[in-house]
């Protein structure tokens, strides 16, 4: 009977370790996606930075400033 709950005890550990390790992966992606996401909203906001700082540019340029 001891041979059986020392079966059962390991089972439920082992099975515990590969759910943790499947949460951990799963939080892993969404960290990823979430820096992604983030990275494309840097990437816009320097876009829009870059255009008003050419616009800013140009029309000093039109006015005969520089």
């Amino acid at each position: 009977m001891s041979k059986f709950v020392a079966a059962l005890v390991a089972t439920l550990l082992a099975a515990c370790g590969v759910e943790t390790a499947g949460t951990a992966a799963t939080g892993a992606a969404i960290k990823k996606q979430e820096l992604d996401a983030a990275k494309r909203t840097q990437q816009n906001a320097q876009q829009k930075i870059d255009g008003a700082t050419k616009a800013m540019q140009d029309s000093a340029q039109k006015r005969g400033g520089d």
